[in-house]
């Protein structure tokens, strides 16, 4: 069989030595596990946004803000938006003063269901009272208002550290209650 037979050898057959090398080494197989969910072509988002800087506000007031250095958003079979790269989102009151701080390094909003899940490092801090919270999941329910947790969890208040197995609040944080807490361990300078 002449090489320049098949339609692929006569395709490659025209390309120059270093482009066929260039060409090559792009396609070569990577086992790096982010390399491979770049690629993978059973299920692309159907938008992707890298960079993202978001803001919500109602009659002009600052509400929320979101940054994430990168979000895919699917629309079947279920709709969702995926943050694999993490998130921080920033709460404002009525007086458009920082309330509430969440940062995670995962996190995957379920749209159809109006719930988040923010995973992996987890820390809302509440900047009214300085109430830090630490954890490894976390759920932002946003038809109840209220976020939870059933994982451990550490919550630092000035020279005061509490250890409880979860807890449940409103979406603000406010009368947060800490889930079969294990104690408060308490610091003097």
């Amino acid at each position: 069989m002449n090489r320049h037979s098949h339609p692929l050898l006569q395709h490659i057959g025209g390309l120059s030595p270093a482009l066929l090398c260039v060409v090559l080494a792009l396609s070569a197989c990577s086992n790096d596990m982010d390399q491979v969910h770049l690629f993978d072509r059973q299920n692309p988002p159907d938008q992707e946004i890298v960079s993202a800087h978001a803001r919500r506000s109602e009659y002009a007031r600052l509400q929320l803000e979101l940054d994430a250095p990168l979000i895919r958003q699917y629309h079947s079979p279920t709709a969702k938006t995926l943050y694999p790269q993490g998130v921080e989102l920033r709460f404002y009151d009525s007086d458009q003063r920082l309330q509430t701080t969440l940062r995670a390094n995962y996190a995957i909003s379920l749209d159809d269901k109006k719930q988040m899940e923010a995973r992996d490092s987890v820390v809302v801090i509440d900047h009214s009272n300085g109430d830090t919270v630490y954890l490894e999941s976390l759920v932002w329910d946003q038809q109840e208002d209220r976020l939870y947790s059933n994982h451990p969890l550490r919550a630092v208040n000035g020279q005061r550290v509490t250890y409880g197995d979860g807890f449940v609040s409103d979406s603000r944080l406010q009368n947060l209650r800490i889930i079969r807490q294990r104690g408060t361990i308490e610091f003097n300078d």
